[in-house]
């Protein structure tokens, strides 16, 4: 077997996954990936660093997509309108390389240690947010509020569409508007 093998990172992640739907998340090592995808333990530690990173990886280049999109969106949008720009372009972008996210969704809701990491993933990227809308003019304040509420829309459109309800950028549209009909109501 060659030393870098080009296919070893999805052999890895389906053997993970399979495993993990078979066995649970805590019950699996990576000793028993990489048996499964026909890779030695070291192999494994070559493209993750733990078990986790197998339904994490490549969520640190999130935060500098969503900080990118916000400066890049239209000079006069209010950094709330901003942030949701922001979040439905990049989830958008997100959801089309995405094969298995009822699977993964499922996983991190049955695993205290998963719904942890997912939490830090999300605060980083409401970080980026608030970073990027700051370098646009809000004021920190304004910045913070706007970040947070925009990564809730995000959060509830993502799970809407790990339901499968509808393609991302509807479940997007649909927990954007779910917002404001709840801020119209407040204001009646």
């Amino acid at each position: 077997m060659a030393r870098w093998d080009a296919g070893a990172p999805e052999r890895l992640r389906t053997a993970a996954l399979d495993l993990f739907a078979e066995h649970g998340y805590d019950a699996v090592t990576v000793t028993q990936i990489a048996e499964r995808a026909g890779l030695t333990r070291r192999t494994f530690h070559r493209y993750f660093s733990d078990k986790r990173e197998i339904l994490f990886a490549g969520s640190e280049r999130l935060p500098p997509a969503v900080a990118e999109a916000v400066l890049t969106a239209a000079r006069g949008l209010p950094p709330l309108q901003a942030a949701l720009s922001a979040l439905r372009e990049v989830g958008a972008e997100v959801s089309e390389t995405v094969t298995d996210s009822g699977q993964r969704r499922a996983l991190i809701e049955s695993s205290s240690e998963l719904a942890e990491r997912e939490r830090s993933k999300l605060a980083e990227v409401t970080t980026a947010l608030q970073s990027a809308l700051e370098q646009r003019g809000a004021a920190p304040a304004e910045a913070h509020f706007a970040a947070r509420v925009a990564s809730l829309v995000s959060e509830e459109a993502f799970g809407r569409w790990t339901r499968g309800e509808d393609p991302f950028y509807k479940c997007f549209d649909g927990a954007e508007a779910a917002l404001h009909a709840v801020l119209t109501t407040a204001n009646n």
